[in-house]
């Protein structure tokens, strides 16, 4: 079946997540209602990754079946804060979240001493102590196949709980520090407990070996807490390299 594909940017402040819900307002629900406008008819979108209330997007991509609408007819619809970079025909049947090889996304933390004005969305204000050695020596555990149930909510929907991870790394960009990670997917606030976490052992609060046994399957509550979302990004979306819009 002939299929498009959305490559979608959001600041995620004001939304409650992605996903479609009964009389509040969603990423989603904001770019099927303009579809069914510019194509004349009612699509339902699949996602790649979705992202949960708070959490921004630079790089999301979704799809639907049928031909696609124009990213310009489009965003004279969309509100402000959600805009589609791109609408273009994908090969027949693509499947955004399916089809996906991995996600990446992008936690930012502010380090300064006074907080921003610019930034109070943007990145979590960590005005504390930081060991960045001790960040970095977080990151390099986290490479390869690991039991993350420490790392999302005791009550979830998951069976799955051990993920890929391709790579993930911190830097630092002036006041900001940045950790990026890319793996298959994720499991719900996944990233944000990691983020928590490290942030207790670069704090002094927990011991980088006792990060690492975290990563053979221990309970939840034996990690950090999860940072809050406006940190986060997700910032792109891998697939096979032949497909339409890959770089």
């Amino acid at each position: 079946m002939p299929a498009a594909r959305l490559d979608i940017e959001y600041d995620g402040t004001r939304f409650a997540g992605w996903a479609r819900q009964p009389g509040i307002r969603t990423v989603q629900a904001e770019l099927e209602r303009a579809l069914a406008v510019v194509l004349g008819r009612e699509v339902a979108l699949t996602v790649a990754g979705r992202t949960d209330r708070g959490v921004h997007a630079t790089g999301q991509v979704a799809s639907h079946p049928g031909e696609p609408a124009g990213a310009t007819s489009l965003n004279a619809l969309l509100p402000a804060d959600v805009a589609v970079r791109a609408s273009a025909v994908a090969p027949d049947g693509f499947d955004a979240r399916g089809d996906a090889l991995s996600r990446t996304y992008r936690y930012r933390v502010l380090t300064r001493r006074t907080r921003s004005v610019f930034e109070h969305d943007r990145a979590l204000w960590w005005p504390h102590r930081l060991d960045r050695d001790l960040l970095h020596a977080c990151a390099a555990a986290l490479p390869g196949t690991h039991d993350f149930r420490a790392f999302t909510p005791t009550e979830t929907d998951h069976v799955r709980f051990r993920r890929v991870v391709y790579r993930a790394r911190w830097d630092e960009q002036g006041d900001v520090l940045q950790f990026e990670i890319e793996a298959d997917t994720f499991l719900r606030h996944m990233n944000r407990v990691l983020v928590g976490t490290m942030l207790e052992v670069a704090g002094g609060r927990r011991d980088p070996a006792a990060f690492e046994a975290l990563l053979e399957g221990r309970p939840r509550r034996e990690a950090g807490p999860t940072a809050p979302p406006h940190g986060l990004v997700l910032t792109g979306v891998r697939y096979p390299p032949d497909y339409p819009g890959q770089p």
